[in-house]
């Protein structure tokens, strides 16, 4: 008999651009979903879709796996933590509280959304705290598929603002660097498109966008799209701790963020021969993000 209370795809992050483009995708293509959120208040964006609203938190691990338990598959999505805490400390935690709510899941398949170049290390940020995510993953029983993330292109959302007042844009890479980047809303398809694959379908891919990108670039579509020519400024390392000080990140968190750049730019970018593409541009990013300001 089918337990028509399982058939639901169960989506953590659905407030932020790359799960609620999971959850989209998917309801888009009639599929029945689940929005995980820790405040059913803050969901306001999913009140009148067909999507369930499920109240869970990553800090409480009975309340997560029973969100679990309404579905038969899940995209996983470790929070960001505070900038103003100690991030690793905060996001190591959160990852392993959602592998032990895996536990008695039911779940058949699971996705996660991970980051290129993950590995291990000491206070690296995303790359360990990942790379741990994944090798719980790989140590228990639910089949996982894994996405390995490039840049998003929503991480120079921040600098519009800026960049009208300025006319200055701030990197921590060489100007002329290419990096693998991707629009979150593709980002967020690959993820569907791999939920609804079968169970068979698992292991590591790596998704970027239809080209590679630097800092010039960006520079370049920002002017485009503001009419105006923009400027890249580019921190010297010995200043990046410094410079994510400013930023509003504790000590702890601007330490960890300065090792994971570093630990990005020495170690070439993590890619692919053949990754899952996206098809949304830096320049079409770009203006959309101008016009909806």
């Amino acid at each position: 008999m089918i337990d028509w209370r399982r058939l639901v795809h169960i989506v953590i992050g659905a407030t932020g651009h790359v799960g609620s483009a999971v959850a989209e995708t998917l309801l888009a293509r009639g599929e029945p979903v689940g929005v995980i959120t820790r405040d059913r208040d803050h969901a306001d964006s999913w009140r009148d879709t067909k999507a369930e609203i499920i109240e869970a938190d990553v800090n409480d691990v009975p309340s997560l796996r029973a969100a679990f338990q309404r579905g038969r598959r899940a995209f996983l999505l470790n929070p960001p933590a505070d900038i103003k805490a100690d991030t690793d400390r905060v996001e190591r935690s959160t990852a392993a509280n959602i592998l032990a709510a895996l536990s008695g899941s039911g779940l058949e398949k699971i996705v996660l959304e991970s980051t290129a170049g993950a590995q291990p290390g000491d206070r690296i940020g995303d790359l360990s705290v990942l790379w741990e995510f994944e090798e719980g993953l790989r140590s228990q029983g639910i089949p996982a598929a894994i996405n390995r993330a490039p840049y998003y292109f929503s991480n120079w959302d921040g600098q519009l603002d800026p960049i009208r007042e300025t006319g200055k844009l701030q990197t921590m890479y060489p100007a002329d660097l290419p990096l693998p980047m991707a629009a979150p809303h593709d980002l967020g398809k690959a993820a569907a498109d791999r939920l609804l694959s079968p169970t068979a379908e698992v292991g590591v891919r790596y998704v970027e966008g239809p080209d590679r990108y630097s800092s010039n670039d960006v520079a370049q579509a920002f002017a485009e799209a503001l009419g105006r020519p923009v400027e890249v400024v580019v921190t010297p390392r010995e200043q990046w701790e410094a410079a994510y000080r400013e930023f509003g990140f504790s000590e702890a968190a601007a330490d960890s963020y300065a090792r994971m750049t570093a630990a990005s730019l020495d170690g070439g970018f993590d890619s692919d021969e053949s990754p899952i593409r996206g098809v949304t541009t830096l320049g079409e990013y770009i203006r959309q993000l101008v016009a909806q300001s």
